[in-house]
């Protein structure tokens, strides 16, 4: 995989295609400590902020979208349950932990009112084109971490990333709460999986 495969300038940011229109979750090469901030260099090496960026969606808008498919897809694993068929580990996974993914989602909320968004330095160019910097930094982050958060990384990543490139206070703040959505996402396109698997067992039982 390209070191730079989560972000990519293409010269083109307002024909940029959305960072949803790849179903796949945020997964690339795990990367050890001293990668990671090399990483991070490289990011702030290339992302360039604009005062005029793309019109995207807010991710807010986005994250209610994840909501929503999340809820459907612990429903559903709960009837497959309840029905006495077997539940895949993923989705054995979303049942025992939607409630405290339901508490994030609100937090989220609660923690990145519109005001504050639209403050937030937004991306010039690439899959992330129009929304905030530090979003896609925080992407990038999940990425290559395969989802394990480390605190100690996380610092030395945003202290490689502004040896190159300052980060603002705000930015700083919304480290946390992006890194949540980012999450989210992740957990989104898992339960999309799971949900494709649900439907492609009951075709093939259907066939049997």
């Amino acid at each position: 995989m390209p070191r730079l495969a989560f972000y990519r300038p293409d010269g083109a940011p307002d024909r940029a295609p959305l960072p949803w229109s790849d179903p796949s979750p945020a997964r690339g090469e795990l990367f050890g400590i001293e990668r990671l901030e090399q990483h991070a260099r490289s990011l702030a090496a290339v992302q360039q902020v604009s005062e005029r960026p793309p019109r995207v969606p807010p991710l807010s808008r986005r994250l209610d979208d994840n909501a929503a498919v999340l809820l459907a897809a612990y429903r559903a694993s709960a009837r497959e349950l309840e029905s006495g068929r077997p539940v895949v580990p993923a989705a054995e996974w979303l049942l025992d932990n939607y409630h405290l993914v339901e508490a994030q989602i609100r937090e989220i909320h609660d923690d990145l009112p519109s005001g504050y968004y639209r403050q937030l330095p937004k991306l010039a160019e690439g899959p992330f084109a129009g929304y905030p910097r530090v979003f896609g930094l925080a992407w990038a982050f999940v990425a290559h971490t395969d989802s394990h958060f480390d605190p100690e990384k996380l610092r030395r990543y945003l202290a490689a990333y502004q040896q190159v490139q300052p980060l603002t206070i705000g930015e700083l703040w919304a480290v946390a709460i992006t890194l949540r959505i980012a999450l989210v996402e992740n957990l989104r396109r898992l339960s999309d999986q799971i949900t494709a698997g649900r439907a492609a067992r009951a075709e093939a039982d259907a066939l049997a």
